[in-house]
C-alpha cells in the first residue's frame, strides 16, 4: 500500500510595514531561505505581505502599484525549488485585486483574487478592490490544494466550497486579521467548523505587528479534516511555523455543493514539486501548539506590540509621558517601558497647587520602580501668568472649568515642547471611558501623538495594572491602584464628582457605544434611568472632542474612531433627558401627548 502523501508546510508569520516594499520583500526572501533550509514543500505568507496591510489610499498611486509588481517579481526570482503563496496587489486594466500569488520554480503559476471584500468597521476594501470570480485548485506532491484570503473563509458559501468540490484536500488561507479581545477564540471555532463541514485540512497564516491603530496578533493555525487543532503559532511575534501534514485518505472526500452564488467554475491548475530522495527521508517535523494566554494577557501584549511598532515604524527616538500619580499614566508608562525599553521613556511630573503630596510621592516612586528619567515642571507660575493675563476679561465671572482646563493645556504645551525639541513621541493617557463621555481637555491631556489605552475601559485599566503587578518587579505603587481617581484640577476633586462609579459607567457605555442599545434597552438591564440619560447625553455631546483625539490601539470590537463614525454636526437624539418626576424621557412624554 502506497504511503499517505505528506506535505511540509511553512507558515511565515511576518511583521511587514505598510509601504516598505523593499524591506517587506527582504523579510519574505529571508523566510523563504529559512523554509528551504528546513526542507519545506510550501511556504505561505500573510495577506498583502509585500505592501503591508492596509495600504489605504496608497492604492490610488500608480507608482505604488508598479513598485509592488516589481517587488513580487523579485520574490518570484528567489522562489527556486519552493512553492510559495504570497499576498500582493494585482492589477488588470483598471481593476485592482487583493491577490495571492502561487509561485513555483521561478515563475508565477496562478493568482487567486479575494472574493469577499470586508467593508465594515476598520475595513474599507470595496473602496479599492474588485472581487475575484474564480477559485483555483492545484496539485503539489500528490495533494490537491486551494488558496483563499482572510474574509473568504468566514463565509460558509465562500470559495472553500467550490475548491473542496473540485478535490482540494488542504486550504491555504492567508490573512491580515487584526486583534480584538476574544477574537482568537472566534477564529479557532470558525476554522474548526469550516474544516469539519468541508472535510478538508486548513492552514491559516496571519500577519503580526502594529499598523496605526491596528495590531495583527499572528497566532497562525492548522486543522485537520475532522476539525482537530494540529498547530498554533505564538501570538504577537514573528515566527516561521513549520510542520508535516500527513493527508488522511478521507481528506477532501466530503464534497459540498458548488458555490450557490454561481460564480465561474473553479479553475484547476496542476503542478508538481517532486521531492528528492533525501527530502523524502527527511526526519519528521512535528507541529507545535503554542500555549494560550488569558484575555487580559493578550490585551496587554497587543498594546505593547502596537506601541512598539508605532514608535519604531514612525522613526521616533523615545516616548514621553505625563505622570500624574494616577492609574492611567502609570499603566501607560509600564506599557511604554515594556514596549520600547526604560532607556527610551521619559516621565514628566507637572504639579499644580492642587496636586496632592500622595500623587507626588506616587509619581516619583513609579518612575523609580520603572527606572525611567523623571522631569519635574511645576505649573503654578504659568497658571498665575495666564490668569493675570485674562483677569480683566474674566472680571465678574466665577471660576469654573475654564480655569481647570487651563492647567491641562499648560501641561499639554509642555509635553509638546519636549516632543518637538527631542523628537519624543508624546503618549496620551486617556482611556475609553473618559473619551466616551468627554472627560478630557482638548489641547490639554488629549494633546499628543499616540493614545495607548484609548480603547480600554477604565475598569480594564485597573485589571491590566493588577496583571502587570503580578510580575516580580510590580512597578505600579499599590496606592495608585487603590486610591480614588482624580484629575486634581480643583480642591479635593474626584472623578465621581462628575461621573458615576466606573463599574457602573463602563457597562452603560459598552451598551451604548459598542452595542448601539437604546435608552430603554439599557435601563432594562437594571441601570438607573437618570444615570443612563446623563451618560448618553455626555457621549452625544462629545463627538467633536473625540474627532480631534490622537489615534490609539484598537482592542474592542468597536473602537472610537474608524469603527464608530458619528457625525459631529448632528441633531438626532434617540431620546431626550430623563425626567425623574414622571419617570419618562422627554421623547416618551412627547409620544404620549401625541397619542392622547
Amino acid at each position: 500500500m502506497a504511503p499517505l502523501p505528506t506535505l511540509r508546510i511553512a507558515l511565515a508569520q511576518l511583521n511587514p510595514a505598510v509601504g516598505d516594499l523593499s524591506g517587506n520583500t527582504e523579510k519574505i526572501v529571508a523566510a523563504m531561505k529559512s523554509a528551504r533550509h528546513r526542507e519545506a514543500d510550501l511556504v505561505a505568507f500573510p495577506e498583502m505581505a509585500i505592501s503591508g496591510y492596509p495600504p489605504e489610499d496608497l492604492l490610488h498611486k500608480p507608482q505604488f502599484i508598479e513598485e509592488n509588481r516589481r517587488a513580487l517579481a523579485q520574490v518570484i526570482r528567489e522562489s527556486t525549488d519552493l512553492a510559495v503563496v504570497v499576498g500582493c496587489i494585482e492589477q488588470e486594466q483598471d481593476r485592482l485585486y487583493n491577490a495571492a500569488a502561487l509561485i513555483h520554480k521561478g515563475r508565477q503559476v496562478l493568482s487567486y483574487h479575494k472574493w469577499r471584500l470586508p467593508n465594515y468597521g476598520v475595513f474599507d476594501e470595496n473602496r479599492y478592490f474588485s472581487p475575484g470570480v474564480v477559485a483555483p485548485v492545484f496539485q503539489l506532491n500528490g495533494v490537491m490544494l486551494g488558496i483563499n484570503i482572510c474574509e473568504d473563509i468566514w463565509s460558509k458559501d465562500g470559495p472553500i466550497q467550490s475548491q473542496v468540490a473540485c478535490g482540494a484536500q488542504l486550504i491555504i488561507n492567508i490573512n491580515a486579521s487584526p486583534f480584538q479581545a476574544n477574537k482568537g477564540k472566534q477564529r479557532e471555532a470558525l476554522l474548526r467548523k469550516r474544516a469539519r463541514e468541508n472535510g478538508t485540512c486548513i492552514a491559516y497564516v496571519n500577519m503580526v505587528g502594529g499598523q496605526d491603530e491596528l495590531v495583527f496578533d499572528g497566532g497562525s493555525l492548522a486543522f485537520d479534516q475532522q476539525g482537530s487543532l494540529l498547530a498554533r503559532a505564538e501570538h504577537f511575534e514573528e515566527t516561521l511555523m513549520v510542520f508535516d501534514l500527513r493527508m488522511n485518505q478521507r481528506a477532501g472526500k466530503h464534497r459540498p455543493a458548488a458555490d450557490p452564488l454561481n460564480r465561474a467554475n473553479p479553475e484547476v491548475t496542476t503542478i508538481q514539486l517532486e521531492s528528492s530522495k533525501e527530502a523524502r527521508n527527511r526526519p519528521p517535523c512535528l507541529p507545535v501548539i503554542a500555549k494560550k494566554r488569558s484575555d487580559d494577557e493578550e490585551i496587554y501584549d497587543a498594546l505593547r506590540l502596537g506601541l512598539a511598532d508605532y514608535v519604531s515604524k514612525n522613526r521616533f527616538k523615545k516616548g514621553v509621558i505625563g505622570l500624574s500619580g494616577g492609574i492611567d499614566s502609570a499603566l501607560t508608562a509600564a506599557l511604554a517601558v515594556d514596549a520600547i525599553g526604560k532607556e527610551n521613556v521619559t516621565g514628566v511630573f507637572m504639579p499644580s497647587c492642587y496636586t496632592s503630596n500622595e500623587s507626588r510621592e506616587d509619581a516619583i516612586l513609579l518612575a523609580k520602580n520603572l527606572d525611567i528619567q523623571l522631569l519635574t515642571f511645576p505649573i503654578t507660575a504659568p497658571l498665575e501668568s495666564f490668569l493675570s493675563l485674562l483677569s480683566e476679561t474674566f472680571a465678574g465671572r466665577a471660576s469654573d472649568q475654564t480655569e481647570e482646563n487651563l492647567q491641562a493645556r499648560i501641561r499639554g504645551n509642555l509635553m509638546m515642547a519636549l516632543s518637538n525639541k527631542f523628537n519624543w513621541l508624546a503618549l496620551t493617557t486617556g482611556n475609553k471611558s473618559e473619551m466616551s463621555v468627554g472627560y478630557a481637555t482638548l489641547y490639554g491631556d488629549m494633546a499628543g501623538g499616540f493614545a495607548v489605552i484609548k480603547d480600554l475601559w477604565k475598569t480594564a485599566v485597573y485589571r491590566l495594572s493588577r496583571l502587570r503587578n503580578m510580575c516580580p518587579d510590580a512597578p505600579i505603587p499599590q496606592r495608585i491602584i487603590e486610591k480614588a481617581p482624580s484629575a486634581e484640577l480643583r480642591p479635593d476633586q474626584k472623578d465621581q464628582d462628575s461621573l458615576p462609579p466606573y463599574d457602573v459607567l463602563d457597562p452603560i457605555l459598552e451598551a451604548y457605544v459598542e452595542e448601539d442599545r437604546s435608552f430603554e434597552e439599557i435601563v432594562a438591564l437594571g441601570f438607573d434611568p437618570a444615570t443612563v440619560s446623563s451618560t448618553i447625553a455626555l457621549v452625544d455631546a462629545s463627538e467633536f472632542k473625540r474627532r480631534q483625539a490622537p489615534i490609539g490601539i484598537k482592542i474592542t470590537a468597536r473602537a472610537l474612531g474608524k469603527d464608530r463614525r458619528m457625525p459631529i454636526t448632528n441633531r438626532y437624539r434617540s431620546f431626550h433627558r430623563y425626567d425623574p418626576e414622571t419617570n419618562t424621557s422627554q421623547k416618551q412624554q412627547q409620544k404620549r401627548r401625541k397619542t392622547g
